[in-house]
């Protein structure tokens, strides 16, 4: 494969990012958002006055004398000026997980040892049973007992002198951001990342990646995550972007056609949905043989071709949506197909926190249907202990990478071994160098023969039935079977749209949901899958999986509300 790159933009740290914003991108907009979702006015940012309220906060901040501080709202422009005013000042931040239940809110500001805060007003209550001394709120218009006005600083901070600031030396390779892991399945790891780390990465996304200043990308992926805040925010607007701000997760769609997005990064999860209400209106039009007959003659027609034969879908999603990337896990093929066929340009990447966060990606030159493309320039990948089908640990070794994680030195020596990061991922690369994501180490199913399942594999395909939101598999001891060739059960745990469940069997009854849904896995999936990956029980439910704000699901959370059984569910033992 020759891997044809983009020249790139190199930047040492945060400081020659803002020199950008006040240079090179000066007069162009860098956000545009609307106070209330029901808003008619879009307010615009320059990149200009970006700069200056990111210097001006940072100034105020450095007075106040804080060292770490906390960070915690929802996606918004106040945001973006704190998270870069504290890292150019020299200061470290912790960008915090917005959905955190108090108690979690309290614990990791105390883990981190963060000793001020920058937060919104509905967090206000934990904030203050916090050991912080500094705390800050985005929406106060004055200082209220002991917390001060981020707006009243930021104005302060215009008319102070900017020398000390100016003349702050940024080390590009000491701590300069600490991040929780997700903590899907075990407490969050606090993740310590150099400015040097995510300028690498900031720069090999540069090679990869072509979006220039015409783009206007919505934001909707919460901010503190790595995911979000370097491929949207910070590599989007080190290319001179513009950042649409979402209204909210029910308000995409809407965000596209009034902001006329040209591109977003998302989870595989938002991409699926979107697609099954895309093929649901193409089916309620009775257009769905024309538009496959059509997909298969011009599927291997240029993107501009596509997007006038498909200008009805484009126009669906705001009329000028072209670049999709996605990460996060695994992406059903015929999906990526389907807005490949329609006209998009959707890019697979894969990454993690710890890689700050992406180490593989594909381009418009090198794709393939199913990959997560290939490494990320300056990023050598290898799969460790491969097994005979090549499946092994994907590990890499990245400038990019964490210092190690924040007074963790077990789990650090756990994860960072002779110069490699060891993901924790399971996946293969083929003879074309693209790699193959097939589950999580720690998700993977080993049955007593050997035999290997993985959860994601499967959940694909059952996600695919048209009545179903989400699933979960997952195996349980079988005590009954110790002595044949295998000692689990194979599950699956399945939500379901109800309104979709009665279109697809009309005039169905409540009993009798599970012995549909359960006819479908058995003539649809099971039927697909060797005996030995049959599900064999489910448990079907209306109420959402749990997930993290990434959209991950926290399976041990979910087994254990599974094991104390949730009213809200059914359990179809077959």
């Amino acid at each position: 494969m020759n891997n044809k790159l983009y020249d790139g933009q190199k930047l040492n740290d945060f400081r020659e990012l803002v020199n950008l914003y006040k240079t090179k991108y000066k007069d162009l907009i860098a956000f545009e958002y609307k106070e209330t979702p029901d808003s008619t006015e879009h307010i615009k940012i320059t990149y200009d006055k970006f700069a200056k309220d990111i210097e001006a906060l940072a100034c105020s901040i450095l007075k106040c004398n804080c060292k770490r501080v906390a960070l915690i709202s929802d996606n918004r422009y106040e945001w973006c000026v704190s998270y870069l005013a504290i890292t150019t000042a020299g200061l470290v931040v912790v960008p915090l997980d917005k959905s955190l239940p108090e108690n979690e809110l309290l614990d990791l500001l105390k883990r981190s040892e963060a000793d001020s805060i920058i937060f919104d007003k509905k967090y206000l209550n934990a904030v203050n049973k916090s050991d912080c001394s500094i705390k800050i709120c985005m929406d106060f218009e004055c200082d209220k007992e002991s917390i001060l006005s981020y707006s009243k600083l930021l104005k302060a901070g215009e008319n102070l002198d900017h020398t000390t600031y100016n003349n702050i030396s940024i080390n590009n390779k000491d701590m300069s951001i600490i991040l929780f892991t997700s903590g899907t399945t075990s407490i969050a790891k606090a993740v310590m990342l150099s400015q040097y780390a995510i300028c690498m990465d900031l720069y090999a996304l540069s090679q990869m990646i072509e979006i220039t200043t015409e783009d206007k990308f919505l934001s909707f992926l919460p901010l503190h995550h790595t995911f979000e805040s370097t491929t949207t925010f910070l590599f989007g607007t080190s290319c001179g972007i513009t950042i649409a701000i979402c209204d909210g997760l029910k308000y995409i769609q809407k965000n596209l056609v009034e902001y006329q997005v040209t591109g977003f990064v998302c989870v595989p999860l938002m991409l699926e949905i979107m697609y099954k209400k895309i093929l649901k209106a193409i089916k309620e039009q009775n257009k769905t043989t024309i538009v496959n007959i059509m997909r298969v003659l011009f599927r291997h027609a240029n993107i501009e071709t596509k997007r006038k034969i498909f200008k009805s879908i484009i126009d669906g999603l705001g009329g000028k949506l072209r670049k999709i990337v996605a990460g996060g896990a695994p992406m059903d093929k015929e999906t990526i197909k389907g807005y490949n066929d329609f006209g998009f340009d959707v890019h697979q990447g894969y990454g993690l926190t710890e890689t700050s966060p992406v180490l593989a990606g594909e381009n418009s030159f090198n794709k393939k249907t199913g990959s997560v493309g290939f490494p990320l320039p300056t990023i050598e990948i290898k799969i460790d202990n491969p097994d005979s089908n090549g499946i092994g640990e994907i590990i890499a070794k990245t400038p990019a990478i964490m210092l190690g994680y924040y007074k963790n030195e077990e789990a650090t020596k756990e994860a960072l071994k002779n110069g490699y990061f060891h993901t924790g991922d399971l996946g293969y690369i083929d003879d074309d160098g693209f790699i193959f994501i097939t589950g999580r180490k720690k998700d993977m199913i080993v049955l007593k023969n050997g035999k290997k399942i993985f959860p994601e594999e499967l959940e694909i395909l059952i996600n695919k039935l048209p009545y179903i939101t989400e699933s979960m598999v997952f195996s349980l001891l079988d005590d009954s079977k110790l002595d044949r060739n295998t000692d689990i059960t194979l599950c699956a745990k399945i939500i379901y749209d109800e309104e979709e469940l009665k279109k697809a069997f009309p005039n169905i009854k409540d009993a009798e949901y599970c012995d549909k849904i359960w006819n479908d896995i058995k003539t649809k999936i099971n039927k697909q899958m060797p005996a030995y990956k049959y599900i064999r029980r489910i448990i079907i439910s209306t109420e959402p999986l749990i997930k993290t704000t990434t959209q991950k699901i926290k399976r041990n959370e979910e087994i254990k509300k599974i094991q104390n059984t949730s009213n809200n569910s059914k359990d179809c033992k077959k």
